[in-house]
């Protein structure tokens, strides 16, 4: 069998699952409203039929003030069940199984109403929860048992009760956020009380038959958060008050270590999930940057864990479970840990989706289906737009040539993937290589495409995915050799002295200053490495799992400038800007707005900030000021009456976006 232990049965005594995977719970923005649950159902069905064995829905809120966000997702009332049942009975009709997430925001719900075990108010939301008294913490645990019957009562398999991650029960538990002096704070053991009393009277009011897992923070990753020996006493308090598995929560959201973005190494984490191992008996989940089979594989053979979980990995390829089972892993639509389309959505409440997969949260409006009129259909520029149209026409069984002038596919994915930490761009790669061979895309590198030869090549149609051209910034001495472009610096690889300025903060200037300063290997390929880097304490000797970060020398002295106001880095997204802008402030890299270029000569590049003359004394200055449509063949193509479509960076290149690339080309496919 392939990857026998992933794939062996799991028994919790009354239900046996048929595998290891767990798809953990995320939020996707469709639980918010009744209108949406079609699409949710949807969602769920097609990651059944992909082979997972067991789903966590999104966060479900158990009252009013438990909401994330006004109007968020909540099942508190019986009419509140059909629009839930949608959801239980397209994951049984697939012979999947499906819990609940029961989720009370606490103190981190972005509204008025929010609560909390004391009115302490959060660093990520505007409101100062109010403190629940005696009798409403008792009203509370009703709250949550009354939620899970409900889900019961929907045809939920079980619930899972979120006790992590800074929500209200992990606040609870915490002495960071857990002031009362009462039945349920003071000291450990009176503020564990709340999560234990939850699974305790929930387990009375659903009987035996009914999965309820718990949500457990085994890493805090906070101040003031819980010791290794309060953790493992919680967890057998849990284990006896009726969970049937314990799922590993990682750090709190305010917490300044990173879980899961894509320079996480890969089962960065798996290592506290096994230290709880011993402490309970029922089955441990491990989480976080778990992405491919061989990882998975690896946990539950080294006894690290007996599940593992997987969320975002089951949005970028809902069969995932199906293509390991089957000895397909090269197949696998691989998680690159980008965050850009699922939790940045969440955060703007959009509804989510997937990079490198955007028909995940829109199975029902995005469709791939076979074409009513098969054409000859030209892709011009095998970037991720090109990619994914070509792939994309090819299933739906168009004849499709892929032409690009360099020697492999991939275009700017192929400098983003050697950024430390964006290693995963590599899967990505591979898994278009299988898929648009397995598509019949006839694929033809190192050749030039030009409008003579696409007007005789019988096409009823060009797609141009050509992709950018780096923009130019003209300065006294810019001409200078030791003045490069960020592609002589990832692409042809010319040699950077030890001082070095880039000028441009945008994506692309925060990934070459990572590049510069980094030793490789990168240290997202190293738990240990890493974890040093960022503070985390593997031995669990510290409260919370924090010590002093011990970052590395950097590579290089770097200045990374931009002329317009403000701080660096302020538009990168939502959810990793923070941490590229901390690894950066790690490796001494000087960060300045307001800047003005002089001239660049011997002495070095010549500067004002907020017009204060400066001379940095750097041996090479690198270019990252954005970048122009590249789309003069589609011009000429358009002049000539051809039936053209430009896609990806050729039609906007105002910022270098895969995900509006692969999206635009995957969307114009699929109308075609």
């Amino acid at each position: 069998m392939n990857y026998p232990n992933l794939f062996a049965p799991l028994d919790l005594g009354h239900v046996i699952l048929p595998n290891r995977i767990l798809m953990g719970s995320m939020h996707t923005g469709l639980e918010d409203k009744a209108g949406d649950y079609d699409k949710l159902a949807a969602y769920f069905a097609e990651r059944a039929r992909g082979g997972v064995s067991l789903m966590v829905t999104g966060g479900i809120s158990p009252s009013i003030e438990g909401w994330l966000k006004p109007f968020g997702g909540r099942l508190t009332m019986p009419w509140h069940k059909p629009r839930h049942r949608k959801l239980t009975g397209a994951v049984h009709a697939e012979g999947g199984r499906i819990c609940m997430q029961i989720l009370h925001a606490g103190r981190y719900g972005y509204h008025p109403l929010s609560v909390a075990p004391s009115r302490i108010r959060s660093p990520i939301t505007p409101f100062t929860p109010r403190a629940l008294s005696a009798r409403g913490v008792e009203r509370t645990i009703g709250d949550f048992v009354r939620c899970a019957r409900l889900a019961q009562d929907a045809g939920y398999d079980g619930v899972e009760v979120m006790g992590s991650e800074g929500y209200l029960i992990n606040e609870f538990i915490a002495a960071r956020t857990n002031r009362r002096n009462d039945a349920w704070g003071g000291d450990a053991a009176r503020r564990m009380r709340f999560p234990v009393e939850i699974v305790r009277r929930t387990r009375e009011a659903v009987g035996r038959d009914f999965i309820i897992i718990y949500r457990l923070s085994m890493l805090d990753l906070v101040n003031g958060g819980q010791d290794w020996n309060e953790i493992a006493t919680l967890a057998r308090a849990i284990e006896a008050a009726g969970a049937s598995i314990i799922n590993t929560g990682i750090g709190w959201h305010e917490a300044r270590v990173p879980t899961i973005v894509t320079s996480v190494p890969r089962a960065g984490f798996a290592w506290v999930t096994q230290k709880l191992k011993g402490e309970v008996t029922i089955p441990l989940v491990a989480t976080n940057r778990i992405n491919m089979p061989d990882v998975a594989e690896r946990i539950l053979a080294d006894g690290e864990a007996d599940m593992v979980s997987m969320a975002r990995p089951l949005l970028a390829d809902p069969a995932w479970a199906n293509k390991a089972k089957a000895g397909r892993s090269e197949r696998i639509n691989t998680c690159i840990a980008c965050n850009q389309a699922c939790l940045d959505h969440v955060f703007q409440n959009k509804r989510a989706s997937c990079l490198v997969n955007p028909r995940a949260c829109h199975e029902t409006e995005l469709k791939v289906e076979p074409a009513s009129v098969r054409k000859r259909i030209a892709v011009v520029g095998a970037g991720p737009a090109g990619m994914a149209c070509a792939a994309t026409l090819g299933e739906r069984g168009h004849a499709v040539t892929l032409i690009d002038q360099a020697s492999e596919i991939g275009g700017q994915f192929n400098y983003a993937k050697q950024i430390p930490g964006k290693e995963e761009f590599h899967e990505t790669l591979r898994y278009f290589r299988h898929r648009l061979a397995d598509t019949c895309v006839d694929v033809r590198l190192g050749q030039v495409a030009d409008a003579a030869s696409l007007r005789a090549g019988g096409h009823d149609e060009v797609v141009i995915a050509t992709g950018i051209t780096p923009r130019h910034v003209s300065f006294p001495g810019s001409d200078d050799p030791r003045v490069l472009g960020y592609l002589d610096v990832l692409a042809r690889h010319q040699p950077v002295g030890a001082r070095v300025a880039i000028i441009g903060a945008g994506g692309i200037g925060f990934d070459v200053a990572e590049f510069l300063v980094e030793h490789a290997p990168s240290p997202t390929t190293d738990v240990a490495r890493w974890t040093r880097e960022w503070g985390v304490d593997m031995q669990l000797r510290q409260r919370s799992g924090l010590q002093p970060p011990q970052p590395e020398a950097p590579a290089r002295q770097v200045w990374l400038l931009q002329r317009s106001e403000g701080r660096p880095g302020a538009r990168l997204n939502k959810t990793t800007g923070w941490v590229h802008r901390a690894t950066l402030k790690a490796k001494q890299v000087t960060m300045l707005g307001k800047v003005g270029y002089e001239r660049f000569d011997d002495q070095g590049l010549h500067i004002t900030v907020d017009g204060e003359p400066q001379i940095l004394p750097v041996e090479h200055v690198v270019v990252c000021a954005g970048q122009e449509p590249n789309r003069r063949l589609a011009d000429e193509l358009m002049a000539a009456g051809m039936k053209v479509h430009v896609i990806g960076g050729a039609d906007v290149a105002a910022e270098l976006d895969a995900k509006r690339a692969i999206d635009q080309g995957t969307r114009l496919a699929s109308a075609i």
